[in-house]
């Protein structure tokens, strides 16, 4: 076996052994998320297998037998699975209904087309003349164009983005963790952007051969082929390891919903809250706390706290740090305060310690004060 065989095999190892390992976990999960675990552990042993079948045709192993098939046969379903995933995830009681049926149609429609295409074989003798208009140019198009692969990647960021409205319209009184919401907006930013890339690489390519030669287009050889297998490899390789490390997420929960009177009188104050944020920049204030805050808006302070809670879904602390950290990142986009030291523009922003704002940026954004300026960069 050639060396860039060799190491095609030992990458699409990685994410094979890596998926069915922890796929394999996740489906026998008995605690928190049950359902979540399971839908993610289909995912990832689907992604395995598909994997696996790509080793074994570099060894010349189980080419077009039953097994290749089936696995081509399930290729649409990856799209439903990850919104099923995030449903499942921001749901406290999540079960199949017969509702989600729908999200079904494309595996039924690739399955039936599979299989007439396969049925194809039986009458073919090496000639055109041998099957039918429907049975050449299914044939046609299901085996020597990347016609699945196309579908399955559309479909995939056709979910994703209905996944990312559940997250911009969670159900009325759900609670999502940051923790929950940071891992589900992050696995669906990676399908999303990984399969755009494949979708347009594998349409751009199929219009560029076509229109420009007069070549037998056969998209097992196309220079994309084990590269786009690769990267699902560390796809699988990636979510199996974070999906595992959060299987037992337990940050998720409801408020009780408010009466009409109630959620507008709340509003009117979280809108005044952030007005007074926005132009008198009570933020800045190191100083600030919530009865301070109350004051300088005129209201009780128990129906701020409330404002926060209900409408605002937040903390008076995250709230307000969350504008002190916008206030550095917007002083260090200017000239004459870039070169600050980090600290004191974080005191300028209303921080009153070190601890403090290095708490709240690694909350908040995630990643460490250090690498705050090269971020706003």
């Amino acid at each position: 076996m050639q060396t860039i065989n060799i190491l095609i095999v030992i990458l699409l190892s990685l994410g094979a052994i890596q998926g069915l390992v922890f796929g394999i976990i996740l489906l026998k999960s008995t605690k928190k998320n049950k359902m979540a675990n399971r839908l993610l552990a289909v995912l990832l042993i689907l992604l395995s297998y598909r994997l696996l079948v790509q080793i074994m045709r570099l060894f010349g192993l189980g080419l077009y037998d039953s097994w290749y098939y089936i696995i081509l046969d399930l290729s649409w379903v990856h799209g439903a699975l990850l919104y099923a995933y995030v449903i499942s995830q921001t749901r406290q009681e999540f079960s199949f209904e017969r509702k989600h049926c729908i999200h079904l149609i494309p595996l039924a429609v690739q399955i039936a087309f599979s299989v007439f295409v396969r049925i194809q074989n039986l009458y073919w003798d090496g000639t055109r003349e041998s099957l039918s208009w429907a049975g050449y140019w299914g044939y046609w198009v299901w085996m020597n164009q990347p016609t699945i692969y196309i579908v399955a990647s559309g479909l995939i960021v056709f979910y994703a983005y209905q996944a990312e409205k559940l997250l911009v319209t969670p159900s009325k009184g759900l609670i999502l963790g940051i923790g929950r919401l940071k891992w589900l907006k992050t696995i669906i930013t990676s399908f999303k952007l990984y399969f755009v890339v494949v979708f347009l690489l594998l349409v751009g390519d199929l219009i560029y051969v076509k229109l420009t030669t007069n070549a037998y287009y056969f998209y097992f050889t196309r220079f994309y082929y084990y590269p786009f297998f690769i990267g699902i490899s560390l796809l699988t390789y990636w979510i199996g390891i974070e999906g595992f490390r959060r299987k037992d997420l337990d940050d998720i929960s409801y408020k009780v919903a408010l009466e009409p009177e109630k959620e507008a009188q709340l509003m009117i104050v979280a809108k005044a809250l952030e007005k007074s944020m926005c132009e008198q920049r009570l933020f800045k204030d190191p100083d600030l706390s919530l009865n301070k805050t109350a004051e300088a808006l005129q209201v009780k302070p128990y129906l701020l706290s409330q404002a926060l809670n209900e409408i605002l879904n937040t903390k008076f602390n995250d709230y307000l740090n969350a504008f002190r950290i916008a206030e550095v990142q917007a002083l260090l986009l200017k000239p004459e305060k870039s070169k600050h030291n980090l600290l004191t523009l974080a005191f300028e922003a209303g921080f009153n310690s070190k601890s403090s704002f290095n708490r709240s940026v690694n909350k908040q954004l995630g990643i460490s004060p250090s690498e705050l300026r090269n971020q706003v960069k």
